[in-house]
């Protein structure tokens, strides 16, 4: 215990470095979000985020999407605790055996018109827990999917990049 204490103190922290602000592509890619999202439904789209088996690394990349940073709120874009408010459906991790059935579920009960998001790799392909015992496989096994955002996990200008994607297709 006393050599990692060590090791730690000398190497000191290995997080990366806070990325450099740039208010003008943000407030641009702010202004990018709510015209597609007013343009699509007229108001701001509402996402609910459904775990179905993930590591929580995906889970860590979309709470970094509330911080002081990137404040997805400003962006148009706001998380909801019920699928029966949500216009998006943002599922992470593989699908496994115990929460297919709730995540078809929550699939019904999301009113129309929904899109469904498959975030990070496993979600995608069941990456790698696919063909696990536990482990039905990706999200299109399960519902049907309208964007796959890969990545392990994916960053969060990744999936703001997704979402307005995903907007511009709706749109069109």
């Amino acid at each position: 215990m006393r050599k990692v204490l060590f090791e730690s103190l000398m190497h000191g922290p290995l997080t990366e470095s806070a990325p450099a602000p740039d208010e003008a592509a943000l407030a641009e890619l702010a202004q990018r979000v709510d015209r597609a999202a007013r343009a699509c439904l007229g108001r701001s789209l509402s996402i609910r985020q459904v775990d179905a088996g993930s590591c929580n690394g995906c889970e860590l990349e979309i709470h970094a999407l509330s911080n002081a940073f990137y404040d997805l709120e400003r962006l148009g874009l706001r998380f909801v605790a019920s699928p029966r408010h949500a216009d998006v459906l943002m599922v992470t991790g593989p699908v496994t055996k115990n929460m297919r059935e709730a995540l078809r579920r929550t699939y019904d009960a999301t009113p129309d018109p929904k899109w469904v998001i498959a975030l990070g790799t496993c979600a995608v392909d069941g990456g790698i827990f696919a063909g696990g015992y536990a482990c039905v496989g990706g999200v299109s096994d399960v519902v049907p999917v309208d964007l796959h955002i890969r990545g392990c996990p994916p960053s969060p200008n990744d999936i703001l990049k997704g979402l307005i994607a995903l907007l511009k297709h709706v749109s069109e």
